[in-house]
């Protein structure tokens, strides 16, 4: 029988890449993390880490241990909140999400599943993706509100994970009231190949830059934020142009044109995240319908049409 410790150790060493910082996460010596991997690997007869200057990494042994090893945690924290359900009459259930898709979708769902279930205890984590949907694995929350672009989901969240989709999000241009192309229909991101940048997301930027250097130029950035909205207010000082969600462009900000991107445009994939075996929870499986319900015609009321400005 393979020990749940170890299964921990190895989780951990595989999460932060070498055995110093394992051990620092888990309070242990790194001899005492190598201990449980050997012990680990000795039960198994195979090897589950390649050990080198630079660190370790998972073999495909390893990795399907880890799978299982994030399985295990998720079902302990699953137990624990049954049992404090049982000991309190009282349901917990943790939402994350993302900033601008939670503003938009959750406050309307959470309220109907409130009405439905008032002794529902409601805990929500705002995050993103890569953040969120490991911890969803982990247990750690029972659903996430995320998205993706043109791959696959952040941090191989595909293993025991189900995808609703609940809307699609095309990016935006947002240009200075008095720039030259602020009344244009539509544009290519090429044609802004000479301007400074202002963002508003880390993954927005990577995003881009992938684009960028599609579109052969290379991305200049003036500002990199953690909010859309002051982005906006940059590009309104002048600053520089952005790329922003169609759900982030709400409130309007005053001295900036909104542009679509010509097709095919950019888009993030908005859905909701839970695990396979969970999904069934009532409070889970109707927080999943009532945010589907409320992303039924929701950027309706945020996104502009095209030839639309805001600002």
């Amino acid at each position: 029988m393979t020990d749940v410790h170890r299964l921990r150790v190895l989780r951990a060493v595989a999460e932060h890449g070498s055995f110093n910082r394992a051990a620092a996460a888990l309070r242990l010596t790194p001899s005492a993390v190598s201990q449980h991997v050997a012990a680990l690997e000795r039960s198994l007869g195979a090897q589950v880490v390649v050990r080198s200057t630079r660190g370790v990494t998972l073999t495909r042994s390893g990795r399907i241990m880890v799978g299982a090893a994030e399985a295990v945690a998720a079902e302990l924290e699953h137990a624990r909140r049954e049992i404090d359900r049982i000991g309190t009459g009282r349901s917990r259930l943790t939402v994350a999400t993302f900033t601008s898709g939670g503003r938009l979708l959750l406050p309307g769902a959470l309220a109907k599943l409130s009405a439905a279930r008032p002794g529902v205890e409601l805990h929500v984590r705002e995050c993103e993706p890569a953040d969120s949907l490991p911890l969803l694995r982990q247990g750690a929350v029972d659903l996430a509100v995320a998205y993706h672009f043109d791959g696959p989901l952040p941090g191989g969240a595909g293993r025991g994970v189900r995808w609703t989709p609940l809307l699609e999000d095309p990016l935006h241009l947002v240009l200075p009231q008095a720039h030259p192309l602020a009344d244009r229909d539509a544009l290519d991101l090429a044609e802004l190949a000479d301007e400074a940048w202002v963002l508003g997301c880390l993954t927005t930027e990577a995003y881009l830059r992938r684009h960028a250097a599609q579109a052969g130029f290379e991305l200049r950035l003036r500002g990199t934020t953690t909010d859309y909205f002051f982005a906006r207010s940059l590009v309104a000082a002048g600053v520089g142009v952005s790329l922003v969600p169609s759900v982030a462009l709400t409130p309007e900000v005053e001295g900036v044109r909104t542009v679509p991107v010509r097709a095919p445009a950019p888009t993030r994939h908005i859905g909701v995240a839970t695990l396979g075996r969970r999904q069934d929870h009532p409070e889970t499986a109707l927080l999943a319908e009532a945010l589907v319900e409320q992303a039924s015609g929701a950027l309706k009321t945020v996104a502009p049409v095209p030839g639309d400005r805001v600002g």
